[in-house]
This record gives structure tokens, sequence and C-alpha cells, in this order.
């Protein structure tokens, strides 16, 4: 049983792992859609309706997992924050902001779960998991900082208030869906999601798609927005939540302090973007954080 719980876990890193890599690809693909290509209303139909209908599909041949009425409702407030404020707020503040404040402003998202998983669920946090935190945010601020220009002028604020949006959307989604996520299975509760998801959105974001311009749209843009919906949608979203099954919220959160880091491994491998002595010091302080989160805590000592 002990060696069935450990393969769960390794397998929910692993999960994380990939959807980190999915996300910080994410912030090179997303940007070049916007604005010419695409409005963040569009792409969140999109990518809301077409993980619907293929989550859904996948459940299919899956048995079936009742669900409560309370628990419709929960998945149904967790739908609204992490699947359609959640999604807007991040394409819209990065259509307005930039990359680069986006993934700064992203880094203290750990500390929103952190902080909502111990009011909300309960979740304990020890010193071991605070210190960790500490170290993913100066890894993942010195990654965006070395060679950006950051300036959080007016110009930028509405941007950077839609991605705190973004952030409490998403960090209280994280928790708030854990309770259910511990009694069925992953794919009942993200299926449900996405299609609350859909019928909160569609009204307000339907009525756009016609204004797509399809007929003009070049192969590379194309793959781009199928990139966006299929892995940055369905499959990051399936990988998240098969992970906090097994693991607890904070876990699941720290992993946004990867999201620089692997961008950053984009960008060289895909964009000569060359690593520096800082990306290395950067990634020590993030695998270190990341180790002093997944710590489990002592047990206390007994005598007899």
């Amino acid at each position: 049983m002990q060696y069935l719980c450990h393969m769960q876990q390794t397998k929910s890193h692993i999960a994380l792992l990939t959807a980190g890599l999915i996300f910080g690809a994410n912030y090179w693909i997303a940007k070049g859609l916007m604005p010419d290509w695409f409005t963040p209303a569009q792409i969140l139909f999109l990518r809301i309706s077409v993980s619907a209908v293929l989550f859904w599909l996948v459940g299919l041949a899956y048995p079936k997992d009742p669900l409560t009425k309370n628990e419709l409702l929960r998945i149904a407030l967790c739908s609204l924050l992490g699947v359609v404020l959640n999604q807007y707020l991040f394409f819209e503040g990065l259509r307005l902001s930039h990359p680069v404040q986006t993934a700064i402003l992203h880094t203290t998202s750990p500390i929103f779960v952190m902080l909502f998983a111990s009011l909300i669920i309960g979740e304990k946090t020890s010193w071991s998991k605070i210190i960790g935190i500490a170290l993913g945010s100066v890894g993942a601020v010195s990654i965006v900082l070395q060679k950006a220009d950051v300036n959080f002028s007016t110009d930028t604020l509405t941007g950077n208030l839609f991605i705190m949006g973004n952030i409490v959307s998403y960090s209280l989604y994280l928790v708030l869906i854990k309770p259910v996520m511990a009694k069925h299975n992953a794919l009942t509760v993200i299926k449900w999601a996405f299609l609350f998801g859909f019928l909160f959105s569609t009204p307000f974001t339907a009525g756009t798609l016609s204004k797509i311009p399809w007929s003009a749209m070049p192969d590379t843009i194309l793959y781009s927005i199928s990139f966006v919906v299929f892995g940055a949608t369905f499959l990051a979203y399936l990988l998240t939540i098969y992970a906090l099954k097994f693991l607890p919220a904070l876990v699941v959160g720290f992993y946004i302090y990867l999201q620089p880091l692997l961008a950053g491994f984009i960008g060289w491998m895909f964009y000569r973007d060359k690593p520096t002595i800082v990306n290395f010091i950067a990634a020590v302080l993030i695998f270190t954080g990341v180790y002093l989160v997944n710590r489990p805590a002592k047990e206390p000592k007994t005598y007899a």
C-alpha cells in the first residue's frame, strides 16, 4: 500500500512537471496570438468549449461516478474561479501587460495557495514549506528580472491587476476543488468543471467567433491556437487535477515557480536565448524550494 501511494505521488510530480513545461511554453505562444489574430474572449471560448467536449468524450470510457448536489455546487463555484475567471483574466492581463511582468506576478501564487489552504481546508504549513516558498520566489524572480526592463507603469497597471485577479482566482480554485478531488475520479471533477465553465462563459464569448479571420490565418498561428486549446488547456488541466488528487494544494501551487525556469529552457532550446549563471543559481534555488515544500513533516517523538 505504501509503495502504491509512493508511485501515485511520483506520477503526480511528473504530471506537474509536464504541466509546468506546457504552461512555460504558453507564455511564448499565447502572446503571439493577440491582438492581431484573437481576442481574450475568443481564446476563452475555444479553450473551454473544445476541452469540455474532449473531457466528456474521454469520460465515456470510465464508470459512472455520481456527485451530490453540494459537490456539484462546489464544482460550479470552482469552475467560475479556475476555468472562466482564471483563463479570461490571464489572457486579458497578458494582452495589456508584458510577459515578464506576468511571470513576476505569478510567483505570488503559492503564497495565496498556502494562505487559502490554511484558512479554508486546514492544510498544515511548516517552516520548511515557508522557506521553500521563499527560495522558489527568489529563484523565479531572478530569472525573469535578469534581462528585462521591468516597468510597472500606469500603461500596464490594468493588465497587472487582471493578472493578480487571475492568480487569486486560480489559487482559490486549487484549494476549493481539493475536497471533491479526494472523493472522486479526477476526470469526473474536471469534466463537470468545464461543462459549468462552458455554460458560464458562452453567453459572453460565443458571439465573438464570427470575427476570427480564419481564412487569412497562417499555419503557424493555427498551430499556436491548437497548442493553447489542446495543450495548455485540455492536457494541462487534466495533469494538474490528477496531481491534486494525491498531493496537497500547496505543493501543486508551488510548481508555478518552475514556469519561468521552464520558459527560459524553452527560450534556450528554440529561440537561442542562452542561459546565464543566474539561470543555474535560480534553478538550484527553485529545486531546493521544491524539495523543502515536498519534504514530509517529521513525526513527533514518543517516549516510553
